[in-house]
């Protein structure tokens, strides 16, 4: 079972809005991207949301490609 993503920030720059993950910066988003983000946030959970646009968040497949012949002895 995957963990809750923990130890993202954002913080609004102007029309930018920085995502951090454990203090250090993960992506900036700019534009349209950046205000979607922002509305999602109060909508949603924003540890989630933050992970996902940052590409930081399990997928739910680790323990089968433990297991895979390619990275037994890892």
């Amino acid at each position: 079972m995957a963990g809750r993503p923990e130890g993202f920030e954002f913080e609004e720059r102007g029309d930018e809005v920085v995502v951090s993950h454990h203090g250090r910066r993960a992506t900036v988003l700019r534009g349209s991207r950046a205000q979607e983000f922002l509305e999602d946030v109060e909508r949603g959970d924003p540890q989630e949301l933050m992970a996902r646009v940052t590409g930081n968040y399990r997928r739910g497949n680790e323990r089968q490609a433990r297991e895979h012949p390619r990275n037994r002895g890892r």
